[in-house]
């Protein structure tokens, strides 16, 4: 029993004795350890919690009536077409013979074009001539005719005086030379008819010449030799309508189609600026010639001409074109709008205010909140909020937020 408690009492716990100091090198490496934990805790953060740059486009801000320029009040989209074209064909029904055009090839007003087969036209030329040649020699026999009835009935009229010939002598050759000068007129109008019929023959042979009506560039080159060429035909078998068409490029202009919600807007002469689809970076100017007084019920638009100050041979009828109307520049002294002009596009709303978000130095943007105004075609005046020069972003995503950084378009891989 006495070994048993002896043992027990070794086992017990002496809380009198103070503990052993712990070791130094224990604490620095406690000390290491919290350390690369910070550390590691960092670079997580800076690899995985810190949000990518979002990419953006972006757009400058721009002054109202800056440089007395003019500001677009509406845009719409048309096409270039010719005020003056032709498909040339000729008057007659005929074979072609010969085809001078190309297409490109500019043509000047009465230049050939093309000729048809003349056999037919010939002959009523040749026929024609022989009748005017035959009233002409009708007209001299008729003539030598009158002069002997004229001798002789001076003098049987002497003769009569005299009484040496009856009066009725002298009456039938009065009579005679009178029927002489009847037929003689009837033989002249017959000569100026088969004139005049030869002269139309002449016009016949001449339509078989097909001649551009004005100056301009073929666009298309619809027969060849051989081919029958009618004006009356329908296209249909074997039989063309036409030799070719023609367009004059110096009648080219631009038939947009404006909705009726915005036709207010424009007036004639307004000043405008086209854009082809075919060249997006060239700015064309122009100015409207007429507004079409009537609207199309099925797509409600109005058809509004506008004139192009500017010729060049790039622009060619069909071309796709965008049309911006301009309001007219103010003068020198009058009022200009007041605030700046962004993209529509640029402006959000957050929190029920319209709001930009203006890229500032490092790329870091700063959400603005706006006053706006009036709306500009695609663009948005803005009255207070923005300053000229500043560049915004276009089309903010939602989780776009104040102070965050962002990287233009195209430019990760630069």
């Amino acid at each position: 029993m006495n070994a048993s408690a002896e043992l027990l009492k070794e086992l017990r716990i002496d809380r009198k004795t103070a503990p052993p100091p712990p070791s130094p090198r224990r604490g620095w490496w406690i000390a290491l350890g919290v350390l690369g934990v910070v550390v590691l805790g960092t670079l997580a953060w800076l690899l995985l919690g810190r949000a990518r740059p979002v990419e953006v486009s972006t757009a400058p801000v721009v002054a109202i009536g800056q440089d007395n320029a003019s500001s677009s009040v509406l845009d719409a989209s048309g096409y270039v077409v010719a005020r003056r074209t032709a498909t040339v064909s000729a008057k007659i029904t005929g074979k072609v013979r010969e085809v001078m055009i190309e297409e490109g090839m500019r043509v000047e007003e009465g230049q050939i074009m093309a000729t048809l087969d003349p056999i037919d036209a010939n002959a009523q030329r040749s026929l024609a001539a022989a009748q005017l040649a035959s009233a002409q020699s009708q007209l001299g026999a008729l003539q030598a005719q009158i002069k002997q009835a004229d001798a002789d009935a001076q003098r049987l009229q002497a003769l009569a005086a005299q009484q040496l010939v009856s009066r009725s002598q002298f009456e039938q050759s009065v009579a005679a030379r009178d029927s002489l000068h009847a037929q003689l007129v009837t033989a002249q109008r017959n000569s100026t008819v088969a004139r005049e019929a030869l002269a139309i023959a002449e016009l016949g042979v001449d339509n078989n010449i097909v001649r551009a009506p004005f100056s301009g560039v073929v666009t298309a080159k619809a027969a060849q030799p051989g081919e029958i060429v009618s004006p009356l035909s329908a296209g249909g078998g074997f039989t063309r309508t036409g030799i070719g068409t023609i367009v004059d490029m110096d009648s080219l202009e631009i038939e947009v189609d404006v909705g009726e919600a915005y036709i207010g807007r424009v007036q004639p002469q307004m000043p405008v600026e086209a854009t082809l689809n075919a060249y997006p970076d060239w700015k064309i100017p122009g100015h409207v010639i007429a507004i079409v007084p009537t609207a199309d019920r099925g797509k409600a638009t109005v058809k509004v001409r506008v004139a192009l100050d500017l010729k060049d041979p790039r622009i060619v009828p069909e071309m796709g074109v965008r049309v911006s109307f301009l309001e007219k520049p103010k003068a020198t002294g009058e009022h200009r709008p007041e605030g700046v002009r962004v993209p529509a596009a640029a402006i959000v709303q957050r929190g029920q205010k319209p709001v930009a978000f203006v890229v500032g130095d490092s790329d870091i943007v700063q959400a603005q909140a706006l006053r706006t105004g009036i709306e500009m075609g695609k663009d948005r005046q803005v009255l207070s909020g923005l300053s000229a020069g500043q560049t915004v972003v276009l089309n903010p995503p939602e989780t776009l937020k104040d102070g965050d950084k962002v990287t233009l378009a195209g430019a990760a891989g630069k």
